[in-house]
């Protein structure tokens, strides 16, 4: 079915893709000169999407997880239609262009997800096929399939030696997420050499096991092999991979050598690269023959198949108007008015919770509230509180469920979290405990970077964790969160403060939400039963006339602060107290809020934190008092701990004194 056509287009993909490298001289030319071939296939003869609408909802997903080849993926791009022009392509790495080093989500049209850190393109696009898995089986009817699309991934040798794409692949063999296809470019070379130098395992006995399907294409030339590949893994029960073979840097000089893998090869092997193509158009030119080719490919058929959908979307309406109703409630991550009148409240009189507790039953309250709204944990449902009781596991056999067992892999699961929320459509949450933030950040960063309103309860958050000892209680991980750019840290100090940081999560658009909660039973306190929001990130809890001394508090150590205000009001100081749920809200707030809450003549200012003093200065002051732990825990019940490290009325008060009296 392929002609001497496809190949001229081929090779427009590859030159154009060198002369973006050239040009900037920078860039890996090695994959887009070898995985060309198997990539255009992909999008000009079987990707359902549609250029002029690249947000196109029931389109299929391409991610190239081997991002550092991301000239090939702005080449085809641009042919294929997307908004994204020559001059664009020939500013490639540079400052301010649409076509960035690596892949960026928001920054260039049509890019699915935001790859380079090699393995998490593969965890995403589990993700995204779950989400598909998990819509279908919400909104499809028998007579009316309006989800129904696959997620393709490109990878390359080191997505696969990364340990996130082992624990992402063997989730997704388990839950047999059967439109995720995985095109592996199996070149034998890696950054430094030979891949035989670190890498010689059978990646065909591997993903088996993993519960995958496999095939191979021995030549990744040729277009029959490739096609019939990816068209017989549609039709696998299971995910697949394709190992296509290639020759890195295909046509160079330095073919199969990894001189080609990531520094432009240079005019003199450029000529000799176009006389191995039969190339003659100068750099950055492209015959309109070779358009026409794309326009008549992915162009036509994804604009049909863009119109066939909404037909079908309207006629679902009229159909099942209100299923229709919460679908695009979901994808347009709307929630009802008021909807967090339908959310508890809590009351002093209460017994003391655990924010974990109390988070579990907003959660509870919550998943009533849309159906679009689900989540996982690493194996710590019973320790997060955060499955939604009254439904299944999210399984095969049961993808309506709406909790992920996502078994103890901290990393995929945020990755692929970031999958589910790129994907669209959903309301997702993740959880462990956070201590093991360590394992997950790199997602983090990418939730934050990708501007991903991804959500991550986060229980057991400070010593108080208690008997299992320093290697399970936090002490920089709130430091190390808060210095992510684009991330909104929340440490709530009582149940509605847990209940107004749910709020917080699940209003935001483009940024992920990071919510600690405790192990430990803490009081609600009388001062939040009337308290609406916590947008402004800090708020004075308790005042004094004519106030001399401020202690600001988060979560656990708010209830802290105020028993140690009170006492020291008996001794005669006038104490102000100031819960911050989160330095980064308040840290957007005018500077008359802030003058406000922290009046600059009042320079006697006191955290109480059970974490390390590392950023608290900023609140503080030259002059201010960060009752912290700069230290490792101990193991030993999670009061006693608290009070060794110095977390009790009496200690903060004698340092105050110390300090200031």
């Amino acid at each position: 079915m392929f002609t001497s056509d496809d190949l001229k287009a081929i090779n427009a993909i590859r030159t154009l893709s060198i002369a973006q490298i050239e040009k900037a001289n920078s860039g890996h030319p090695g994959l887009p000169m070898g995985a060309s071939p198997m990539a255009y296939v992909l999008f000009n003869k079987i990707l359902k999407a549609n250029p002029k609408n690249p947000k196109f909802f029931d389109r299929d997903r391409f991610i190239l997880s081997a991002g550092h080849g991301s000239a090939m993926l702005y080449s085809l791009l641009h042919l294929s239609g997307y908004d994204l022009s020559m001059d664009e392509l020939k500013n490639f790495r540079q400052a301010g262009s649409k076509a960035p080093g690596h892949p960026e989500l928001g920054m260039t049209e049509g890019v699915e997800v935001t790859t380079g850190p090699l393995g998490q393109g593969i965890a995403q696009a589990v993700g995204m096929a779950a989400a598909e898995k998990h819509m279908a089986a919400l909104y499809n009817k028998d007579d009316m399939k309006v989800i129904d699309h696959y997620t393709y991934a490109l990878c390359g040798d080191g997505d696969l030696m990364e340990g996130i794409s082992y624990e992402a692949m063997s989730l997704a063999g388990h839950l047999k997420l059967d439109k995720l296809i995985i095109l592996y470019d199996s070149n034998d070379i890696c950054l430094d050499g030979d891949l035989s130098t670190s890498f010689s395992e059978s990646v065909k006995d591997r993903v088996l096991a993993q519960n995958w399907a496999y095939d191979k294409v021995a030549d990744g030339n040729n277009l029959d092999a490739i096609y019939e590949a990816i068209t017989k893994a549609k039709e696998n029960d299971k995910p697949t991979l394709i190992e296509v073979k290639t020759i890195i840097g295909f046509g160079s000089k330095n073919q199969g050598t990894n001189k080609v893998h990531g520094a432009p090869i240079g005019a003199e092997d450029f000529e000799y690269v176009k006389k191995a193509y039969e190339w003659s158009a100068a750099d950055f030119e492209v015959s309109d023959d070779i358009y026409k080719i794309f326009e008549d490919g992915i162009k036509a058929r994804g604009e049909s198949a863009n119109e066939a959908w909404d037909e079908l979307l309207k006629s679902y309406s009229e159909k099942y108007p209100e299923d229709y109703k919460e679908l695009m409630a979901g994808i347009n991550r709307e929630l009802p008015a008021n909807f967090m009148d339908q959310v508890r409240k809590y009351s002093h009189e209460d017994k003391a919770l655990a924010s974990r507790a109390s988070g579990g039953e907003i959660i509870q309250d919550l998943a009533k509230i849309t159906r679009n709204f689900w989540g996982g944990s690493a194996d710590l449902f019973s320790s997060n509180k955060t499955n939604i009781k009254d439904s299944k596991a999210f399984r095969d056999d049961s993808p309506c469920g709406r909790n992920i067992w996502y078994g103890v892999r901290e990393f995929a699961m945020a990755a692929i979290g970031n999958g589910i929320m790129a994907h669209g459509g959903s309301f997702h949450h993740v959880s462990t405990f956070f201590v093991f933030s360590d394992y997950l950040k790199p997602a983090v960063r990418l939730s934050a970077l990708s501007h991903l309103p991804l959500t991550y309860a986060m229980t057991h958050d400070s010593v108080a964790v208690g008997e299992d000892g320093p290697t399970h209680q936090p002490i920089e991980q709130l430091a190390m969160l808060r210095a992510i750019p684009n991330t909104l840290v929340i440490r709530p100090a009582d149940a509605n403060e847990t209940r107004l940081a749910w709020k917080v999560a699940l209003e935001s658009k483009d940024r992920p939400v990071v919510i600690a909660l405790t192990r430990q039973n803490i009081p609600t306190l009388k001062e939040t039963e009337n308290l609406e929001n916590i947008n402004k990130g800090a708020y004075i809890i308790k005042d004094a006339e004519n106030p001399e001394l401020i202690l600001i508090a988060t979560g656990s150590e708010v209830a802290l602060a105020l028993e140690t205000a009170e006492r020291l009001e008996k001794s005669g100081k006038a104490v102000r107290v100031v819960s911050m749920p989160s330095m980064e809200l308040f840290r957007e707030q005018s500077d008359t809020y802030k003058e406000e809450i922290l009046p600059k003549e009042l320079t006697k200012r006191v955290s109480i934190e059970m974490g390390t003093s590392f950023g608290w200065s900023e609140w503080t002051g030259l002059d201010g008092l960060n009752i912290a732990i700069d230290r490792f825990g101990i193991s030993g019940p999670g009061e006693e701990v608290a009070k060794i490290l110095g977390f009790d009325p009496d200690a903060i008060i004698e340092k105050i004194n110390k300090k200031y009296y």
